[in-house]
């Protein structure tokens, strides 16, 4: 399975080091240490825990005992006392990420939780994991924190975490794997599409059916990088549906409700370009340019106004369902819209009855 197809909102750029070679008894190295000549015998789990950063006394004895500690490359045991001049390898099924992720005490809205999984409720401007420019203050930190004593859970075990993303500043919920098993059979229900997702969106412009079809692959824009584009040949980038349903009209904006079909990056956003109906104050796509409404000095600063409020791209992941890897169970949430798209609803709505009573 191509995990990326199991990406909502944002690209997959945690990359591992090209140093990280599967060696001959099928793990990866993690950390090397050569025990200094002054060390007394002290237990491997109280000294790794004294030399590793970031990481608990129990997640040094739960790698121990997976036999995933070797000293002078054979695996030792938790009671194992290091020796001056031992060299100690820690080595894991997967590679080391190129970007560590610690633990950082950073609130979370968990709406869910259990043995096997926890359905978050992120905020907007918060970055989902590390990369380029954004290597601390991500939500994948802030669940580094929560799970830190939590000794089945590696926060940099890429067979564990987000099944499914959404960007930096797109509001809403996400679904998390605790265990590799649970991210496994999520992931699959991505891939074969059977989860229920829906989308809250503010768009510039009357949309003018009350419900449609959008399908095109969507790639990478060759012109713009840092943008998505959709292809409508469908002789480039990979096929996606999103289905939309107005839900209130202003005007000059609509407020639509998006069903995703598929999971491609940034979908809804070029999805909605490219019909026309850019997602409001989208910057990365033109949305924070007036692309609907009249020249009056006064609607410039209404629509100012607005960005002020809702300084974002307006759009929301508000349910999601899918169906418990574990139990077997269908599991169903869904969230009200945050504070500052909530805002911004109510705000084109006075501004609508105020014209109509002109």
């Amino acid at each position: 399975m191509d995990t990326k197809d199991c990406i909502d909102e944002e690209d997959d750029d945690v990359e591992y080091t090209p140093q990280d070679e599967l060696t001959s008894n099928g793990l990866y190295e993690h950390y090397r240490f050569v025990v200094d000549k002054g060390q007394t015998l002290l237990r491997i789990d109280k000294y790794l825990t004294n030399l590793i950063e970031h990481t608990s006394r129990s997640r040094i004895q739960s790698a121990a005992e997976a036999g995933y500690i070797f000293v002078n490359g054979n695996s030792v045991k938790v009671n194992y006392k290091v020796k001056p001049k031992d060299l100690i390898t820690i080595m894991m099924a997967y590679p080391r990420r190129e970007t560590e992720i610690f633990p950082e005490d950073i609130p979370l809205t968990i709406e869910y939780e259990d043995h096997d999984l926890l359905v978050v409720n992120k905020p907007p401007g918060l970055v989902v994991h590390p990369g380029v420019g954004n290597f601390t203050g991500t939500l994948l930190n802030a669940l580094a924190f929560h799970l830190k004593d939590d000794p089945e859970f590696d926060s940099n075990d890429p067979r564990v975490g987000l099944v499914h993303r959404i960007d930096k500043d797109t509001s809403g919920l996400l679904l998390i794997a605790k265990r590799p098993e649970a991210k496994t059979h999520l992931g699959r229900q991505f891939f074969n599409k059977t989860t229920k997702r829906l989308y809250v969106a503010l768009v510039w412009g009357n949309v003018e059916k009350d419900e449609g079809t959008i399908n095109g692959n969507i790639g990478r824009n060759p012109k713009n990088r840092l943008q998505m584009t959709v292809f409508p040949d469908n002789d480039q980038g990979k096929t996606a549906v999103t289905h939309y349903k107005v839900l209130e009209r202003f005007g000059y904006v609509t407020l639509i409700e998006c069903r995703l079909e598929t999971g491609r990056t940034h979908q809804i956003r070029a999805h909605m370009k490219y019909i026309g109906h850019t997602l409001f104050n989208d910057e990365r796509y033109g949305g924070n340019e007036i692309l609907k409404g009249t020249s009056f000095a006064k609607y410039k600063q209404f629509i100012a106004n607005c960005f002020d409020l809702c300084p974002r791209q307006a759009l929301h992941a508000k349910t999601l369902g899918f169906v418990h890897p574990n139990t077997g169970k269908d599991m169903y949430f869904s969230t009200e819209l945050p504070e500052d798209m909530s805002l911004l609803i109510e705000k084109w709505r006075s501004y609508i009855q105020n014209r109509n009573l002109e």
